[in-house]
């Protein structure tokens, strides 16, 4: 991401949010090798997906749509009606995924500014 956008422009949690008790982290591993991540933020009203990653090897393999499903129902389960995302322009792949998962555009959230770097998604639940 540090590639792709500036500093200005990337919202990925630190290490030490990652391991808040707000925060749920899912890794998907395959032989004790982790494949790809993703975490959501519990926020007041709803789920914020973060820091959604799969090796470019294991691409294409449902990898990142399954990480999504389970934090659905994580969502589901701790009674969130909502999902949300900020994702970056250039990220025409995470675009398709989230479209193919059922995620709608919508305007900036929280405290995102609105940027031509973020495409901001959110799915509802209930």
């Amino acid at each position: 991401m540090q590639d792709l956008f500036t500093a200005e422009e990337n919202y990925y949690l630190t290490v030490e949010v990652l391991c808040a008790e707000s925060v749920v982290f899912l890794v998907a591993e395959e032989d004790e090798r982790i494949l790809g991540c993703v975490a959501m933020r519990r926020m007041d009203g709803y789920g914020e997906i973060k820091s959604l990653f799969t090796l470019p090897e294991a691409r294409g393999r449902g990898i990142a749509a399954g990480l999504v499903n389970r934090l659905e129902e994580i969502a589901r389960e701790s009674g969130y009606p909502l999902l949300r995302l900020e994702t970056g322009d250039l990220l025409h792949e995470a675009h398709r995924l989230y479209a193919r998962q059922g995620f709608d555009l919508c305007e900036p959230f929280g405290d995102y500014a609105d940027t031509s770097a973020s495409i901001f998604m959110e799915k509802q639940l209930a």
